[in-house]
């Protein structure tokens, strides 16, 4: 016969240690990939990079991941509906003021300002703490992930600064997520005492008495959740199938044209190619535009722009997320402008019609600027692109 000692309570079925499996791989392989891209000079990152099949493969593997996790958390949330809205059961990881109370009382107990540890349910604060930063992040992850793996379509919805943005919580958010695993997690579940709650499903009494002492009495007690009535259930059943099977579409179709909306950033653009800068020599200099007595003020009141230090560049400011670091058409500075991307000049200094910036902004780029400030880069160039 088992003693009180050797008793061991269920915590965890077999599908939610699956769930928690499929959550710990997938988490730890978007770790793996993304940190190093994010700190992509260090040695560590290079070699990762390296050891994965390179950047292209690296991002394919992140994505994966990352889409795997968003699966799973449309499952999560099936699941949960099913036990909250078929079943009727207790939304034990919802916070209240017993968690607040417990986590002072915690800290009390750890500083040896109290006696006794405070008795705690199913879940205790620091459970869901987790679960609850761990739903935050994947709003945030999933919010910037879309920005950045579809620029083009999040500059048309919002100012190109958004994409920068994106970039910086996103990567800011992965190093959190990151530490508070290995800090928090692992010390409180792996460091402090191992917990096999989630590879064997089962904690022992001990375990129970300190991290879930009010749980630990309700089952003693006899006290397990009641179930309805199988008629209840059914009837139950047929309302909820139908809309979590309507949320399940839903959910992949919009998994699905997040994965396929664009292939912007997935695709690393080649280098530009280099062609040898020939300047024909006249014998006779190029006629001028002679300067007008006065500059007719724009809409703001302000003198419209000559020079490129004198405002053109500042035109070109927006642009320079996706136009600024990336292979092909730079317009960065004036000498990336002239110098152009593949399809050739960005401006050809006295022609505005041959210059690729006035024929992508006439054609169907998707940002395009004003009719205004296209107009001011056109007189630019017709007067010869001066820098200065």
């Amino acid at each position: 016969m088992m003693s009180e000692k050797t008793k061991r309570y269920m915590r965890f079925d077999v599908a939610q240690r699956i769930e928690h499996l499929i959550l710990i791989l997938s988490f730890t392989t978007l770790a793996l990939t993304g940190l190093p891209q994010k700190y992509s000079l260090s040695p560590v990152s290079q070699a990762i990079i390296q050891a994965l099949g390179g950047i292209e493969t690296i991002r394919v593997i992140h994505r994966t991941a990352a889409i795997i996790f968003v699966l799973e958390a449309v499952y999560h949330l099936v699941v949960l509906g099913y036990k909250l809205v078929v079943l009727r059961l207790e939304a034990s990881m919802l916070p209240g003021i017993k968690d607040a109370r417990d986590m002072v009382e915690w800290f009390l107990f750890n500083l040896g300002l109290r006696k006794t540890h405070p008795k705690m349910p199913r879940y205790n604060f620091m459970e869901k703490m987790e679960y609850w930063a761990m739903i935050w992040g994947l709003l945030l992850m999933a919010l910037t992930g879309f920005m950045l793996w579809n620029p083009l379509t999040t500059a048309r919805l919002l100012p190109g600064q958004f994409i920068p943005a994106a970039k910086a919580a996103h990567g800011a958010e992965a190093v959190l997520a990151v530490l508070a695993i290995v800090l928090w997690h692992f010390y409180n579940v792996h460091i402090k005492r191992w917990n096999w709650s989630m590879i064997k499903g089962t904690l022992s009494r001990e375990e129970m008495e300190e991290e879930h002492a009010l749980e630990l009495e309700k089952l003693e007690k006899g006290m397990t959740p009641v179930l309805p009535d199988p008629e209840i259930r059914r009837k139950r059943e047929r309302v909820y199938f139908p809309a979590a099977a309507l949320f399940t579409l839903v959910s992949l179709f919009l998994v699905v044209r997040f994965v396929t909306l664009e292939e912007t950033s997935i695709t690393t653009l080649p280098p530009a190619e280099r062609l040898p800068v020939v300047v024909k020599r006249s014998p006779t200099p190029l006629p001028t535009r002679p300067p007008t007595p006065t500059t007719a003020p724009t809409a703001e009141g302000a003198a419209a722009p000559t020079t490129w230090e004198g405002g053109i560049d500042q035109i070109f400011a927006k642009c320079t997320a996706c136009h600024g670091t990336a292979g092909g058409l730079s317009v960065k500075t004036y000498a990336d402008l002239l110098k152009g991307g593949k399809d050739g000049p960005g401006v050809v200094p006295g022609d505005p019609d041959a210059s690729q910036v006035v024929i992508k902004m006439r054609g169907a780029h998707p940002v395009k600027l004003s009719d205004t400030e296209l107009q001011q880069v056109v007189d630019w160039i017709r007067a010869g692109a001066p820098e200065k």
